[in-house]
């Protein structure tokens, strides 16, 4: 991500600056942008940024007072984005990766009130505890998840969207997955090879898309596609133009990945789905 978020900011006519990301990449993030042969793929990586820094521009506008960035890697948002002093900015991650960043960006300073916190997510009870003391921080919470679901499983997703949902001000969440045939051709791809080789092959594509986060009690508010964003930012590179041209099968379809943001809510008959997942210790 910090290779392709550092070529958009070098661009003339970037659609963000990031002037941390050449330095978060570092001489091993290019070699693995080489690794995975993806070097036409930063329009995709441009339209995801974009679509996150866009949602969480409007959640601040309409006062949330707490951003929880989970998976949130060499995300460099409370340096880079116009964010309120008084705005708090949780970064979750594993200690290593906390570890890697924190140091290249000692000198800089984040326009918001940052906290990185080193944890496994995959540490149920752990994450719980976090969720729990987190929510009581805030009145009105924004959760992100860049890039983080498709390495679950659809049990661990839905887990994960179950423990967020307890908590009353956790309000939005933002977060990105793909269709199952794209899902699909990601495995088949080179990348899919190399994350495979790293211990974290993809995994979430779901059949229904978007509703797959109602029974955990978070309603789609808004659902953007990464392809459609890309021929916006006029990224596109030109033998993939005519996608960006023609109407999508429907959210969750096709050769479909997009940036979704649900808000949560009570889902009345599908409450005891939700308990029952949090009550059967699902990892």
């Amino acid at each position: 991500m910090a290779v392709y978020r550092a070529r958009e900011t070098e661009r003339p006519d970037a659609h963000f600056r990031d002037p941390f990301a050449a330095a978060l990449a570092g001489d091993r993030g290019i070699e693995i942008s080489r690794a995975t042969t993806i070097d036409d793929r930063g329009w995709f990586f441009t339209a995801r940024t974009v679509l996150f820094d866009q949602f969480i521009a409007a959640e601040v506008r309409r006062g949330v007072d707490l951003v929880v960035n989970l998976g949130a890697g060499v995300d460099a948002r409370p340096y880079r984005l116009d964010l309120p002093e008084s705005l708090q900015w949780i970064e979750v991650d594993l200690p290593s990766i906390i570890d890697y960043k924190t140091p290249i960006l000692s000198a800089a300073r984040p326009r918001c009130r940052l906290e990185r916190i080193p944890l496994d997510l995959a540490d149920v009870e752990s994450r719980r505890r976090l969720l729990a003391d987190l929510g009581s921080r805030a009145a009105r919470a924004l959760i992100i998840c860049e890039g983080l679901v498709v390495y679950l499983t659809e049990e661990e997703v839905g887990a994960l969207a179950a423990d967020l949902a307890e908590t009353p001000t956790f309000e939005r969440w933002a977060l990105e997955f793909p269709s199952p045939t794209l899902l699909h051709l990601m495995k088949e791809h080179k990348v899919g090879q190399v994350v495979r080789d790293a211990g974290a092959p993809f995994k979430f594509g779901p059949e229904s898309g978007p509703d797959f986060f109602k029974p955990y009690g978070w309603q789609p508010v808004a659902v953007e596609s990464i392809v459609k964003t890309a021929g916006r930012l006029n990224r596109l590179p030109l033998r993939l133009r005519m996608y960006s041209m023609f109407p999508e099968s429907g959210a969750g379809q096709g050769l479909w990945s997009g940036v979704c943001l649900f808000e949560r809510y009570e889902p009345g008959p599908w409450s005891g789905i939700r308990s029952g997942i949090r009550d059967s210790g699902i990892r």
